[in-house]
């Protein structure tokens, strides 16, 4: 069994935040992700030739003093809730409070508008709000923080590679406490068009019947969007979950496929386990990047049957909450300290046959390490791993 984990050496998520095609705030995304229903809805213009497209797109709502983009709406209301619940339950910020936003194609429906509306002009300000420091130094200076800030990218991976960096933060003594958002509101109907015609993406049908994470008949994912904020610490006095460690390589194969040799896909998880002291064995649950495409089930599926022996339970929320890009990894790392918290995995319901260990809907949960994997298009391979608080691997 894996060596001890020491509790210093684990950073504890106190605070989360969300906006999500469920709507604004965590309620609605944890009551969304346990009726079993997707969040995507029929919306007009996105599909082929101007039709209807099913999509999880963040609803309207935001606040427009946070900015004038949906986008810088989402971080900022996704962050401040985080911090409102970290606060609620105990946490105190430190000095030294840095902050991490994982983004992949940031304001995307502000450059749209820069370029197509505005004839590529705009006075300063509203110039100054398409950059991607705006909502971070907007947000830091909201709450007086000092410590550093800056953007994280790496595909579908980045919420995943956001973490790791926190943790690698507070571990170093950079920071006392990370304030982690990750947001991607990218649904302009360009991008989704691409992303069906690269063959991933399926919007013509509503999510349970295309996107079936190892199951049959899976015809790939169903497109969200969301921001999901999360405040780390070592300190805190009801945290949601541990995060004990993770690891990132990368597969340097191809840029959309996964390397069917899973070399560097293996080794990430074996690395992750091997930074949080945890041994495949101490395993219960795989939350699974799970998109519904072929290559991606094989790989993970992979991993489960051959690293773990086949012994863990796997999930994937990509049918419910839709796969939200940059912020994909960060949905799926709530959904598990939710469920932490309430007992439950909100795992969707299976639809047709498929592999053994996959969760049929929301399951009891009594505690136990999960692993998060998480593959970003171009290669980005990444795990990290949680656990409830305090817990020690055996």
């Amino acid at each position: 069994m894996g060596a001890p984990v020491n509790a210093h050496d684990s950073t504890n998520i106190v605070g989360i935040g969300a906006v999500t095609g469920y709507g604004w705030g965590v309620a609605p995304l944890w009551d969304g992700l346990l009726s079993s229903k997707p969040a995507a809805e029929l919306v007009s213009g996105y599909g082929a030739d101007g039709d209807a497209a099913w999509l999880a797109r963040v609803p309207a709502g935001g606040d427009p003093r946070d900015g004038a983009s949906r986008s810088a709406q989402a971080m900022r209301f996704a962050a401040r809730e985080a911090l409102t619940d970290a606060m609620g339950r105990g946490w105190t910020p430190g000095r030294r409070v840095g902050l991490l936003h994982a983004v992949v194609i940031p304001e995307i429906e502000g450059w749209r508008e820069f370029y197509l509306a505005d004839g590529g002009s705009r006075n300063v300000r509203g110039y100054l709000g398409l950059m991607p420091s705006t909502p971070v130094s907007m947000l830091m200076q909201e709450y007086g923080f000092h410590g550093p800030a800056m953007n994280v990218s790496a595909m579908c991976a980045s919420g995943n590679a956001g973490l790791i960096t926190a943790k690698s933060w507070l571990d170093t003594g950079m920071v006392d406490d990370v304030v982690f958002v990750a947001t991607d509101l990218s649904l302009t109907p360009e991008n989704v068009e691409h992303f069906v015609a690269l063959g991933v993406a399926v919007v013509d049908t509503e999510p349970l019947d295309a996107c079936r994470p190892f199951q049959d008949g899976s015809r790939g994912f169903a497109v969200g969007e969301a921001s999901v904020s999360f405040v780390l610490s070592a300190g805190g006095d009801v945290p949601y979950a541990s995060l004990l460690g993770g690891a990132m390589t990368h597969d340097a194969f191809h840029v959309t496929s996964v390397d069917p040799a899973r070399t560097h896909v293996d080794d990430c998880v074996r690395e992750a386990l091997r930074m949080s002291g945890v041994h495949p064995g101490d395993v219960r649950y795989l939350n699974a990047h799970g998109p519904g495409t072929r290559q991606c089930d094989t790989a993970e599926a992979g991993v489960l049957d051959e690293i773990f022996d086949a012994r863990p339970q796997i999930f994937s929320v990509k049918p419910l909450a839709g796969h939200c890009q940059g912020a994909a990894a960060a949905v799926e790392v709530a959904a598990s300290a939710l469920g932490y918290e309430h007992g439950v995995i909100p795992a969707p319901p299976t639809v047709a046959p498929g592999h053994p260990r996959l969760l049929d809907g929301p399951t009891p949960i009594t505690g136990g390490v999960t692993l998060k994997t998480s593959l970003g298009m171009g290669g980005q391979n990444s795990a990290v791993v949680l656990a409830p608080p305090g817990t020690r691997a055996a």
